[in-house]
This record gives structure tokens, sequence and C-alpha cells, in this order.
């Protein structure tokens, strides 16, 4: 079992991870010396296309492991953690919100919340509902996804990833398939729904209208000595 310790609510030292490509060598996409974000914190990640944004997200969710290196969130290690440690320690500290939303299409707006809460502490029909309610969505508990429009399909992803009152929401391109001025909205309230939740916010985008929302913005190039090579390309997204 990892250990259990104090420190910030998210603090990373000599974190790498590569993936082997087609001609048999190994590339590199995440070497982070060190990264922190403390409670409460919101910070931006900025970066082009294929800098190891969305490694270095799942790496932080436990979804991936690393290679090297140590990641301790709200005290625990997930660095050190078996899948099962980090899948449970995901559903309780971590709200993930994902580019392509991942929206169950055969449940409703409802069903979807509930279900991202029953990996936690399990399903509380009226705090879904409260939720939905917050993101503008109270009168369309019952619709499905694709009776939804892209921005409305957000909310509820926004929705999913609060269920559980996590401590650490991610957002990986989250206006990414958005219009700008659904952008801004959708943007607006996931920074204001992550306030009103206490939940630090860590996102990570391209799109400089919506960097510029951010007093604290990192360059992703700055903390990712992998991303400085032209050559690196993440596995995934």
């Amino acid at each position: 079992m990892p250990t259990i310790l104090d420190p910030l609510l998210l603090n990373i030292e000599n974190l790498r991870k590569s993936y082997g490509t087609p001609d048999g060598s190994i590339q590199a996409v995440v070497d982070v010396p060190s990264f922190s974000l403390e409670a409460e914190q919101q910070t931006a990640l900025c970066g082009t296309s294929g800098a190891g944004k969305t490694t270095f997200l799942n790496l932080i969710a436990g979804i991936s492991q690393p290679d090297e290196g140590r990641i301790e969130l709200d005290g625990f290690l997930i660095s050190e953690a078996n899948e099962a440690e980090r899948d449970r320690q995901r559903s309780q500290t971590i709200g993930y919100i994902f580019q392509t939303f991942n929206l169950l299409q055969g449940y409703t707006c409802i069903e979807n919340v509930l279900l991202g809460m029953s990996f936690g502490p399990g399903a509380d029909r009226r705090w879904a509902h409260e939720l939905l309610e917050r993101v503008g969505l109270g009168q369309r508990l019952d619709y499905f996804p694709r009776q939804l429009s892209t921005g409305q399909q957000q909310r509820v992803a926004v929705a999913r990833a609060l269920a559980n009152r996590p401590k650490l929401v991610l957002a990986d391109e989250p206006t990414g398939n958005l219009d700008p001025a659904s952008a801004t909205e959708s943007l607006g309230l996931i920074r204001e729904t992550c306030r009103e939740n206490e939940a630090a916010l860590l996102l990570v985008s391209h799109d400089r209208e919506v960097l510029g929302q951010f007093d604290n913005v990192r360059d992703l190039a700055d903390i990712n000595l992998a991303a400085v090579c032209p050559s690196a390309k993440e596995a995934q997204s």
C-alpha cells in the first residue's frame, strides 16, 4: 500500500513516460523534473498538439503509469499504487473533463452523472440533480446525449466531473469542440463550479483565448523536457 504523506495537493518529481515507435525506437513523451499545484489553485497548461498534454494528465489521474518518478496527490503516492488503488484514489479525488466528453450514449444526463458517482461514495440523486441544475440542465435530466447540443453535452461532462466532490479537476482541451461563444461560456462555467466546490483546476489547451482567461499559465515546454523535442508525439490524442 503506498505511503500516505501530507504535502501540496499535487506534487510531481522526475516524472518520465516513453512509448515504443513503429520503427522500434523509444520516444520520450513526458519528462517533467518538477511540478506542483496548491489546493483550489487554477492553472492552465499551454502546448502544441503532440506535446504530451494528454499523457501528462493521464499520468496524474493514474490512468497511465509512469516509467519513473513520483506523483503525489492529496498525500497519496499514485506513482507507487497498483491499478485498483489508482482507480479508487481517482474516484475519490479527481474529476476528469475529456475533450470528447466520453458520455455514455445509452444513458440519460442524470444517469451519466449517477454512474460517475457509482465509482466513488455511491449514487446521490439529489446531488446529481443539483449539479445538473447548476450547469443549466435541470430541465433536461432525462435527455440522452444525442438529444443535446455539443455545449450541453459538455455541461453534463462538467457535472459528472464534480459528482464525487473531487479536490482536483483535470480538463483536457475542454473547449476544443465548441464554437468561440460557447467556449467562453463553458470555460466560465468550469472555473466557477470548481471554485464553488473548492476544487483545484488543471486545464490544458492550445487556444490563446482560453489561456488568456487564466492568471496562472504554464507553457508545457517549460516543464516537460520531452516537449522541447519537435519529434515528440503523444501516444494518445
